[in-house]
């Protein structure tokens, strides 16, 4: 038995499902989840010593790979100071004033722990904001687990076949409205209809949690016009997409201003941290400078900052992001070009440092296109893959993730086994 079986008898035995956050649990696609010990640079180390180029990277955050050498030695510089102190540092107000030079959008910020906490803030937020209700999200679309937000989400749900969770009222469910990504057309006649009650639209820009799909042309245009047009808040969950798809993120990529963003992953690092902020008639709601509550103990820890600072002004050297991005688009290329040598009904896209694998002739579009891939050929793709000593996501619904640590050779790597298991097929 390996040291992963083992180690995951013992957690079943004490966390439930052996896990800390479902997809971790290999449910999707099978087998027992390898229990990582080391990362470093584009390549992670399982329990029982065997290497893997990562195309998680802890789903996301590790833009710059495993362990980069500036990030630790921040990371330990502040650790030797003090692990936190529930009071402010002027490394937070460093993260601020980076943030929102960086991000246009942002005239203030809110430095929370994780994207799931920055997501729910906003929205009550917004709701404060405007003294409305009805939020609008998009089916598939994941922004965190809070419980008006676990409607038709997508990530873990998804790869667990809930629409929906449980423990989540009914009268709660009832004010937030779900409708199809990528239909500005349902957009249009949601806000006909209830234009008067919508606090704001939440949205995955570049939607990530149900695999990769981008945004059709226009439907982000849509979505900024009615909100201004109605007074809704336009919130751009950018927590996974943030300094991942570019140097401002999705919103700079598509040249929209939301009114409210979020943000994690990236901007931490590695360690836990989130973020929201916007327009400072927005933020100076919040307390203590108005009515909406949020507070958090470990907010801005002076450890996490320095994770996310020390990552996010390695980002602004010259020439990162097209160097990021044509990694993500040669592995895309590369296994799109071996899947179809051998007749394999294959599509794949990258945006910036993300990508999605899909098995079916064509990139998705919408959530009912990413649920007719073939999903009993992920998995014998994914487990193929992992005997190869490659990494991907164990769901076919997540996006995956090229860091600046990935080399030429290491996509080429990939790309050469993905060839030899497409040959077998």
């Amino acid at each position: 038995m390996s040291r992963s079986q083992q180690l995951f008898e013992r957690a079943q035995q004490y966390i439930p499902g052996g896990v800390n956050s479902p997809v971790r649990a290999f449910r999707s696609v099978g087998g027992t989840p390898r229990f990582f010990a080391v990362g470093t640079g584009a390549r992670v180390t399982d329990a029982d010593g065997r290497s893997y180029l990562d195309y998680v990277g802890s789903w996301g955050p590790l833009i710059l790979g495993h362990a980069h050498p500036a990030v630790i030695a921040a990371v330990q510089q502040a650790a030797a100071n003090g692990l936190s102190f529930g009071a402010p540092t002027e490394s937070e107000v460093e993260m601020a004033e980076l943030l929102c030079s960086l991000l246009p959008s942002l005239e203030m910020v809110r430095l929370v722990s994780s994207g799931t906490e920055a997501t729910m803030s906003a929205i009550r937020l917004a709701r404060g904001f405007t003294g409305r209700d009805l939020l609008i999200k998009f089916e598939g679309c994941y922004h965190g687990h809070s419980d008006s937000l676990l409607v038709k989400a997508g990530s873990g749900l998804l790869t667990l076949g809930n629409p929906s969770s449980g423990g989540v009222p009914a009268d709660v469910a009832r004010h937030t409205l779900v409708l199809d990504y990528n239909d500005s057309g349902q957009l249009e006649a949601a806000f006909a209809e209830h234009g008067a009650a919508i606090a704001a639209v939440i949205v995955e820009a570049v939607a990530g949690n149900m695999n990769l799909i981008a945004p059709r042309s226009g439907f982000l245009q849509t979505m900024r016009e009615l909100c201004s047009r109605h007074g809704a808040v336009l919130i751009f969950d950018e927590v996974m997409t943030g300094f991942r798809v570019g140097p401002r993120g999705a919103q700079g990529l598509y040249d929209m201003t939301p009114d409210l963003t979020t943000l994690g992953k990236v901007i931490g690092g590695g360690m836990p941290v989130g973020a929201f902020g916007g327009r400072r008639e927005i933020m100076a709601s919040i307390a203590p400078l108005g009515p909406v509550y949020q507070a958090g103990t470990l907010s801005g820890n002076p450890v996490a900052v320095a994770a996310g600072l020390a990552t996010l002004k390695l980002l602004q050297a010259d020439g990162f992001y097209d160097a990021l991005a044509q990694g993500a688009r040669s592995l895309t290329e590369g296994l799109v070009a071996v899947a179809r040598k051998h007749g394999v009904p294959f599509s794949a896209q990258s945006i910036g440092g993300m990508f999605g694998l899909y098995f079916r002739a064509q990139c998705p579009q919408t959530y009912a296109e990413v649920m007719e891939s073939d999903q009993p050929a992920f998995r014998r793709f994914f487990h193929a893959m992992l005997d190869t000593g490659h990494y991907f996501a164990p769901s076919a619904f997540e996006a995956g993730f090229v860091s600046a640590a990935h080399s030429t050779a290491d996509i080429a790597a990939t790309v050469a086994a993905a060839d030899a298991v497409f040959s077998n097929w």
